[in-house]
């Protein structure tokens, strides 16, 4: 069910029904996750830099931010427990106005547990609008890197700027993470928006292990299966340098895609033939390993095989983001054309939907952002796991995007760039452009990748498609009240090292009212 836009409540009034579906850990495991301030609990005996998973802040509001932290001092210990003894831990955190803590403005205490891998989620409220803050966490004598988060703007303010990132398909064995240390250092960045396949589930092998001088052990030859397996992946790529310090730059939010389960999976099917009472287990661990690793809000937190990580906030008057989910609720691949073309086929299931159209049609900002798992751009019949095998769907959500001012789509999942307008109705050539998609390439799937390979006049050969590159890279936005942004950056090589200089891709800019994409 999607989540609403309002603030969910505070960690005192979590829903006792929400806490008491728990995801396979107690309600009281959970709340102590996110507030534990009588908590009394020793700090783990002769573990050091228990913070080598590094923190994170996301789900960010005008009033403050879910801040993540989880311990983890011999992080890819094959355990999945990060070489931390199964005993809880006692974990503060502070917030301040600048990174020197001269003055703690809020703090608290949640408690760290081995049932959620000992991650902890605290919210922290009561934060001026629009307002810069640093954070930290600590536990005994030893301090966590600072963080920094910015809080939204207040509900209706006016809001001269709000840049954001989009990065995606971060399979951490084919490559450095070049592009999460160029998107960290961005002079304007007030949030990174993860849109799919924080984590690849494949078992790495010699075979596909590109990253030059690394290592792993034979525990991640396996396709990850059982919870366990799950929190090692999330170590390995959780401890790659340049993605915890884009975590510490900024706030993130995350929606995913079908990796952080399985290659190609549909709502409850698996792609390999899985049994279904057998994949629901599958897809309850992996889902509670996302939430154990990512800086969510409770509601993300699965009931087994079911979980809710659609949301969305709004950013002053400027811009409404609202995240879907591609994956959980869509129908199978189509078995024939006639099935492709059914007129109930679902991409986000029925409530989604409605929640989706209600936002967008409800919407009073200037720009409507939404981030989905695959590409909704119409490109070919054959390519049934993005939006192109949900056509009726995508008719639908089309219909409310053009109820909506200035609607964009960022996506990801294919490993290029690509810069599309979004056409009203994509059987028709005359039909009106509505607003525009903006792709995002991997970070790292693919290796190295080059401008042009195979499949780019496949794409390019829709006058709506402006733009494709096949190399590694991120996506920068800029939104203001006059126009849209758009840097589509590239690094040339991630396989050998992370030295790679960045490169413009191509820029676009996007008038307010006048949905295109003009180059810059």
């Amino acid at each position: 069910m999607p989540a609403s836009a309002a603030p969910s409540a505070a960690p005192s009034a979590l829903s006792r029904r929400r806490l008491l579906q728990a995801g396979g850990a107690s309600a009281a495991v959970i709340a102590l996750g996110i507030n534990a301030p009588d908590a009394v609990a020793d700090p783990p005996q002769q573990a050091e830099n228990l913070f080598g998973l590094g923190i994170a802040s996301g789900a960010p509001r005008p009033d403050g931010a879910v801040l993540w932290t989880r311990l983890a001092s011999e992080p890819l210990a094959e355990d999945g427990h990060g070489g931390i003894d199964p005993h809880p831990v006692s974990v503060r955190w502070q917030v301040a106005a600048d990174a020197e803590f001269s003055q703690v403005l809020r703090h608290g205490q949640a408690l760290a547990q081995p049932e959620l891998a000992h991650a902890v989620h605290p919210r922290v409220e009561g934060l001026e609008p629009a307002t810069e803050y640093f954070y930290r966490f600590l536990v005994g004598p030893q301090t966590s890197p600072v963080g920094r988060f910015r809080t939204l703007p207040a509900d209706g303010a006016e809001v001269e700027s709000f840049a954001f990132g989009v990065v995606s398909c971060q399979a951490w064995y084919h490559g450095n993470f070049t592009a999460h240390r160029h998107l960290a250092a961005e002079e304007e960045l007030d949030l990174v928006v993860f849109a799919g396949d924080y984590i690849y589930e494949y078992g790495i092998t010699e075979a596909n292990l590109w990253r030059q001088g690394a290592e792993v052990t034979a525990a991640h030859a396996v396709e990850t299966e059982t919870l366990e397996q799950y929190r090692l992946r999330y170590s390995l790529f959780k401890s790659d340098p340049h993605l915890q310090a884009l975590h510490a730059r900024v706030p993130a939010v995350a929606i995913w895609d079908d990796h952080e389960v399985q290659n190609d999976y549909s709502g409850t099917g698996s792609s390999t033939g899985i049994p279904e009472d057998l994949f629901a287990h599958r897809i309850a661990v992996a889902y509670r390993a996302f939430y154990e690793n990512m800086p969510l809000d409770v509601e993300a937190l699965p009931d087994g095989p079911d979980t809710d990580i659609t949301t969305g906030f709004d950013v002053g008057s400027l811009a409404r983001f609202s995240l879907l989910d591609t994956r959980q609720f869509r129908d199978p691949e189509p078995v024939d054309e006639a099935d492709r073309q059914d007129e109930q086929r679902t991409m986000l299931g029925t409530e989604q939907e409605a929640w989706i159209s209600q936002r967008l049609e409800s919407s009073p900002t200037t720009w409507n952002v939404l981030a989905s798992g695959v590409v909704l751009a119409a490109v070919s019949d054959d390519r049934v796991d993005m939006w192109d095998g949900y056509p009726a769907a995508r008719r639908r959500l089309l219909e409310a995007m053009g109820t909506a001012s200035n609607p964009v789509v960022v996506s990801g999942d294919i490993h290029k760039h690509v810069a599309a307008e979004v056409r009203a109705d994509y059987a028709d050539p005359e039909s009106a452009t509505i607003g525009v998609e903006l792709v995002c390439t991997s970070v790292a799937s693919d290796g190295d990748g080059a401008k042009t390979d195979k499949y780019t006049e496949d794409w390019l050969r829709h006058e709506y498609v402006t733009h494709y590159d096949g190399r590694r890279g991120y996506l920068h936005v800029r939104l203001s009240p006059e126009e849209m942004v758009s840097s589509f950056h590239v690094v040339d090589w991630i396989e050998a090292d992370d030295t790679a200089p960045k490169q413009l891709s191509v820029r676009y800019t996007t008038p307010v009212d006048d949905p295109g994409l003009i180059q810059a």
